[in-house]
């Protein structure tokens, strides 16, 4: 009988031997995956950097090029904050590139036929966009339209009246600091330096707020008895990111500093972040893409809410809008051809769900990225528009075709 007890004994204490550092071992390990996981779609940017930075024999990472690659792409960006927030909510825009072709056309008259001072036609130009928000917003909120058909219907309305105010022909050229909005960029501050010392500065304080903003958020976890990841591979992640912060504005600093289109991008993702994720409106509009009847029965005020995103969603295409106009100098009758998939594209890349529910800003401008990176290296590898397009829409494919993916083995789980 005491032989039986014995070994037990014998093999729970070998068991406890054993199972500590294998414990370590696959908590390391499942933070390392869980994180990848989370964080897949920046390590798909990084890949597909890598991939062209090598097919382009490092053209790609060219200081130039990096600076090129925010200023030409910036109002895909612009347009893709909107749109994720509209998917989340489980809606969808075809109008955004419509209604950008028609502010800029707007803001070309502004501008340049009226002679009004620069300032005042971007203002305008914006409560043009807010305009069209507001009357889209209306039949999808209050009449019950899906936006699907108003949004549809728009594309075609918004392009028609572009078309109208151009009279089929060019607007330009316009005021130089309305140019600065899609080609200006903050560089010799201080005066001429082989490397712009601003843009080295807004870096190094960047880094400084990240890595504060992550060390409280991994002590706050902490302190409220959850689960953090190892500190090996905290201090890891920080080093990585903080290489990549440094080494992109080295190249920026190296070329003409800072783009104006980056810092309307910073300030929008900043503060379209706290509303997504720090505010009762980002809050609601999760809420109505995971169920939308659960949350009007929680008191959510829907109809207010997609109105209101959808008057959102107006600005934001006007402000595209005129960052493309300002980048070519020019309202032309083509502008704003696509723009609508390339947002909508850039939202699903960066993890947005179909059904709606799933997104986040950052994830976005990630994808955004991707599409242009995808662009600039098939374009430098001289890959004809044809052949660009079918890799973009295989992109697609995959990404929505993982997501699904993911819901399948979690239903299963």
């Amino acid at each position: 009988m005491s032989d039986l007890e014995t070994k037990p004994a014998s093999n729970t204490a070998a068991g406890a031997q054993v199972n500590p550092s294998n414990s370590k071992a696959g908590q390391w390990l499942s933070h390392v995956i869980a994180d990848l996981g989370k964080n897949g779609i920046f390590v798909a940017l990084i890949v597909v950097v890598v991939l062209f930075s090598f097919l382009t024999d490092g053209i790609l990472l060219r200081p130039q090029n990096i600076s090129n690659l925010i200023v030409q792409n910036g109002y895909i960006l612009v347009l893709a904050v909107g749109m994720v927030m509209v998917i989340i909510a489980g809606h969808i825009d075809l109008s955004v590139g419509s209604v950008a072709a028609f502010v800029g056309a707007v803001s070309g008259v502004f501008a340049v036929t009226w002679g009004l001072p620069w300032w005042l036609s971007i203002i305008l130009s914006l409560l043009v966009g807010a305009l069209v928000g507001v009357w889209q917003g209306f039949w999808i909120a209050y009449v019950g339209i899906p936006a699907f058909i108003v949004t549809l219907a728009g594309m075609l309305i918004f392009r028609g009246l572009a078309l109208a105010v151009l009279g089929n022909a060019n607007i330009g050229s316009f005021p130089a600091e309305y140019r600065a909005l899609g080609n200006g960029f903050l560089t010799d501050v201080f005066g001429e330096f082989e490397l712009d010392p601003l843009t080295l500065g807004v870096a190094a304080l960047a880094i400084i707020a990240l890595i504060i903003q992550q060390v409280r958020t991994r002590r706050g976890r902490a302190s409220y008895g959850q689960e953090v990841e190892p500190l090996v591979w905290f201090v890891g992640k920080l080093v990585l990111i903080t290489a990549g912060i440094g080494l992109f504005a080295y190249a920026l600093a190296s070329y003409k500093g800072i783009p104006v289109t980056l810092i309307v991008l910073a300030v929008l993702v900043l503060v379209y972040g706290v509303i997504m994720n720090r505010s009762v409106f980002g809050r609601h509009i999760y809420a109505i893409g995971g169920n939308l009847h659960a949350a009007e029965l929680s008191g959510v005020k829907t109809r207010n809410v997609t109105f209101w995103l959808f008057v959102n969603m107006g600005v934001l295409a006007a402000l595209a809008g005129l960052i493309f106009t300002a980048r070519l100098n020019l309202a032309g009758p083509k502008a704003g051809d696509g723009f609508e998939l390339e947002a909508i594209s850039a939202a699903f890349i960066g993890g947005a769900a179909v059904q709606g529910g799933v997104g986040t800003i950052g994830g976005a401008i990630i994808g955004g990225l991707i599409i242009g990176v995808l662009n600039n290296g098939m374009s430098i590898m001289g890959i004809g528009i044809e052949w660009q397009q079918a890799v973009k829409g295989l992109v697609l494919l995959l990404a929505v075709a993982f997501d699904v993916y993911n819901k399948r083995r979690a239903g299963g789980r």
